[in-house]
């Protein structure tokens, strides 16, 4: 096992994953759900596995989020569809998104089976102590058809990084804005793209960049000094660490098998270009990249 499979497992599902934000049946399976607007649909949606939370335990799970933008859509959300409602309109719209990008044939097909049960035994063994967002899915019943069992085993495994990716951001003393700016200072994400999104002022973003230039991790022209790079380094080493339990509990060669599969999944979202650059979870690596070239240079 090790970090390099962890974080090439977490480039596969992440785009399959992704599907919850960026497809129109999310948005449209929100709405219909009664929840208004798009940030009232991704935190009910995305928090509703918790249960009917308030705004600070989301704004303190979700980490990189302004009070505010939490605040408006929680505990509002609630009042206009129940958790168990939400999360039945979450798997409607995974359901929708998936048969439309991989075909009914493709959801339905044995090597979808494989890939769900691969990935279900993976997230049912993920250890979750300390893990808030990948223990209250690791709960959630096991969905019948095999494309929705991956999606939410995939959920799962991508909620259970997160909070590892939490617990190594505050182990290094980076807070919610200071960890964005790094992030962007790193090339993985656009700057305005992560501020105006989480909604944090201008004079926050400055005042992190301060105090990472402060700490002798960004130069004057906002760009990572060599000891800012080796915090990124380790964040992004820490956070693959965290994340390498499920595989090495799975075994080498079932992930390797569930990669394959998995593969040309997250091809296909990425080729159809609803993660857009820039993106905030920042996805660069091999696969992102190839979606970017234009056709025939893959």
């Amino acid at each position: 096992m090790g970090d390099v499979l962890a974080r090439a497992m977490w480039e596969r599902y992440e785009p399959v994953h992704s599907l919850v934000y960026f497809t129109p049946e999310a948005r449209r399976a929100a709405d219909e759900a009664g929840l208004r607007g798009f940030w009232m649909g991704y935190f009910a949606m995305r928090a509703a596995p918790l249960g009917p939370v308030s705004a600070p335990v989301v704004t303190s799970c979700f980490y990189v989020f302004h009070r505010d933008r939490v605040a408006r859509a929680l505990p509002d959300a609630w009042r206009y569809a129940a958790p168990a409602e939400v999360l039945a309109a979450r798997q409607r719209a995974i359901d929708a998104a998936m048969t439309r990008l991989y075909g009914r044939d493709a959801v339905t097909a044995s090597a979808m089976a494989e890939a769900a049960d691969l990935a279900w035994e993976a997230a049912a063994a993920a250890d979750t102590a300390g893990r808030v967002l990948g223990a209250a899915n690791q709960a959630l019943d096991r969905p019948g058809a095999p494309h929705l069992r991956l999606w939410q085993a995939l959920t799962t495994l991508r909620e259970h990084r997160g909070d590892g990716h939490v617990a190594v951001l505050v182990a290094h003393g980076l807070g919610p804005v200071a960890a964005m700016v790094l992030k962007a200072a790193a090339g993985e994400s656009d700057p305005a793209l992560l501020r105006e999104g989480r909604r944090w002022d201008p004079a926050d973003w400055r005042a992190a960049e301060t105090e990472l230039r402060e700490r002798g991790r960004l130069d004057d022209e906002g760009r990572l000094t060599p000891a800012g790079a080796a915090v990124h380094t380790d964040v992004e080493a820490g956070t693959d660490a965290a994340a390498e339990q499920p595989w090495a509990r799975l075994g080498r060669d079932a992930t390797a098998r569930l990669a394959g599969l998995l593969e040309p999944l997250a091809r296909t979202v990425l080729k159809a270009g609803l993660i857009p650059a820039g993106n905030p979870v920042g996805l660069t690596g091999t696969l992102w990249n190839a979606s970017r070239r234009p056709a025939g240079q893959e």
